[in-house]
């Protein structure tokens, strides 16, 4: 079995290798202030002879940093199924990741490829989640990280950063400022970067996600079953893919990996069919869903939504996101700020998940196209990112006739 790159604009083909970023030939295309051009896939050729629930990956296991990455839970909200008329919503809960968000999944892949080429430093620029995650992450391989964050981010996602050592350089700027200085600096240095998309491995390790998703979600369809044991015996079980799933989208690679990991299950015949996938944006930083509304990118507009960690003005993983959306029928939906805290806070008071904003823009974004889904559906909303990464913003969803006094 071997792993490469593959471009999937030109179909040309690179090895694996550090310093290896976009396609040459489509990067040259590259215009200003638009989506990268030349972002690249990971393909393998070869039989592939997986053991049990075992996930494709370009980097070998044995390379991986020792924090327990993945496997976060899918389950069932009761009270919400009740209330919303859907016996077959489902939450994935990525907030269970160790830094508290699903970035782990990237920060992972991009870890143990730096270890397996004697990599000592990581790169990249963040409104907060992919910062924290890659600081922890590379704490626990022995990575030195240098994260460049904008000055407008969280509190929280900074303190993270701190405390696990990472060194923090404070942006006066949009994220799309900090990504343009990490990429200066892993040019004229030896840092490899894990800037989203930039680095292919951010779109690969996030479908592990997908992976997850369907057999999880082949268990709890199996679990009622007569004869499920049956089934169970099989390789890989019974795994069953969402009817609709909503992606909480910013840069568009999160959304990509997920598409990026239902084609793998596609392929090794693991699935029937591709879901509906749902980019959930705020109405302040909405680039995708207007692309995808009128065909195609036009000039940027500044993002201004209190979801950060789906804020950006240049959706770096745009284009390659919206081919996927627009190969595969997905569906592009915006909610307001205030719908986002509404949903934080009856996601929260309803099932005890507390989502940061970017996540509950997600479920606010279900709320507002359920009218046109199938009640018996298989609905999962990707929960991205823990609420206690922002709490400001979680108060302000309060207001003052919820906020309890001081010494209460």
């Amino acid at each position: 079995m071997r792993w490469f790159y593959r471009c999937p604009v030109c179909g040309a083909s690179y090895d694996i290798e550090p310093g290896r970023y976009l396609c040459d030939r489509c990067a040259r295309d590259q215009q200003r202030a638009r989506p990268l051009a030349g972002v690249l896939e990971a393909e393998w050729e070869g039989d592939w002879a997986p053991a049990d629930g075992e996930i494709p990956l370009p980097v070998e296991r044995s390379w991986f940093p020792s924090i327990p990455v993945g496997g976060t839970p899918l389950w069932a909200p009761q009270r919400l199924r009740e209330e919303l008329g859907f016996p077959g919503l489902f939450l994935k809960d990525d907030t269970a990741n160790p830094t508290g968000s699903l970035k782990d999944r990237a920060s992972l892949l991009v870890a143990a490829f730096a270890r397996k080429f004697g990599i000592r430093e990581v790169a990249l620029a963040s409104t907060g989640n992919a910062a924290s995650s890659m600081a922890g992450i590379g704490a626990a391989a022995g990575l030195a990280v240098t994260v460049f964050l904008p000055a407008s981010a969280p509190q929280a996602k900074r303190i993270q950063v701190l405390q696990y050592g990472a060194t923090l350089r404070q942006v006066e700027g949009s994220y799309d400022v900090a990504y343009e200085r990490s990429l200066e600096y892993t040019s004229s240095g030896p840092a490899l970067s894990r800037n989203t998309a930039h680095n292919p491995l951010t779109i690969e390790g996030k479908k592990t996600a997908a992976f997850e998703i369907v057999r999880q979600l082949g268990d709890a369809v199996d679990a009622p079953a007569a004869g499920a044991g049956d089934r169970r015996s099989q390789p890989f079980g019974r795994e069953v893919a969402p009817d609709h799933l909503f992606v909480p989208t910013g840069d568009g690679v999160i959304l990509s990996g997920l598409y990026r990991g239902f084609e793998n299950l596609l392929r090794l015949g693991r699935i029937e069919g591709m879901p509906t996938v749902w980019a959930c944006q705020a109405e302040g930083s909405s680039a995708i869903a207007r692309a995808l509304a009128s065909g195609g990118f036009g000039d940027p507009v500044p993002s201004r939504t209190i979801a950060d960690s789906i804020a950006v003005d240049v959706p770096r993983n745009g284009a390659h996101a919206l081919a996927k959306l627009t190969r595969y029928g997905g569906r592009a939906v915006s909610v307001s700020d205030e719908e986002i805290l509404a949903a934080q806070y009856h996601l929260a008071s309803r099932t005890g998940l507390f989502a940061e904003p970017s996540s509950s823009a997600a479920y606010a974004c279900f709320r507002k196209v359920s009218g046109s889904i199938a009640p018996q559906s298989r609905v999962v909303l990707l929960v991205t990112g823990s609420g206690l990464k922002d709490i400001e913003s979680a108060a302000r969803g309060l207001g003052s006739d919820r906020t309890a006094p001081s010494g209460a």
